[in-house]
């Protein structure tokens, strides 16, 4: 679990977090592409947001959408080694504000694999946290 705060509200925030087509806009190095991958409605459940490029892509199904408190997803890339469920949790704050709670497990079936994935998926989601409580702050563009 990792946690950032943002001085955005939980809709500003959940609006940010629930575009799969701006991700490469703000979540860092490890994004430089984002797409919609499926025909289902954007960022709704069921959605399958592409993230990456070519082999190095990865493909994350929506399976809970609840604005502005909650998006949960699944990794669908190789999910024949490993299993992959991440949610954010936004909380309004009563100073104003969004405490953001990134939380995902990894269950997998080849020794060693869940630890090792764990440590690399919590890096991430560490700089997808800070950098999502930063991009929400920011003025929309006109």
């Amino acid at each position: 679990m990792v946690e950032s705060h943002s001085a955005a509200d939980p809709d500003t925030v959940f609006a940010v977090l629930a575009d799969g087509g701006r991700w490469q806009e703000w979540a860092g190095p490890a994004v430089p592409r984002s797409s919609w991958a499926s025909d289902g409605p954007p960022g709704g459940v069921g959605a399958v947001r592409r993230l990456g490029l070519g082999p190095l892509s990865s493909r994350e199904e929506i399976v809970e959408h609840d604005p502005p408190h909650r998006l949960a997803y699944v990794l669908r890339s190789g999910e024949k080694l490993h299993h992959y469920r991440a949610s954010v949790d936004l909380l309004a704050q009563p100073e104003g504000g969004t405490h953001i709670v990134w939380s995902g497990v990894v269950e997998s079936g080849v020794p060693g694999l869940a630890g090792g994935l764990t440590k690399i998926f919590r890096a991430l989601v560490g700089g997808f946290a800070t950098r999502l409580a930063r991009e929400a702050e920011r003025p929309p563009s006109r």
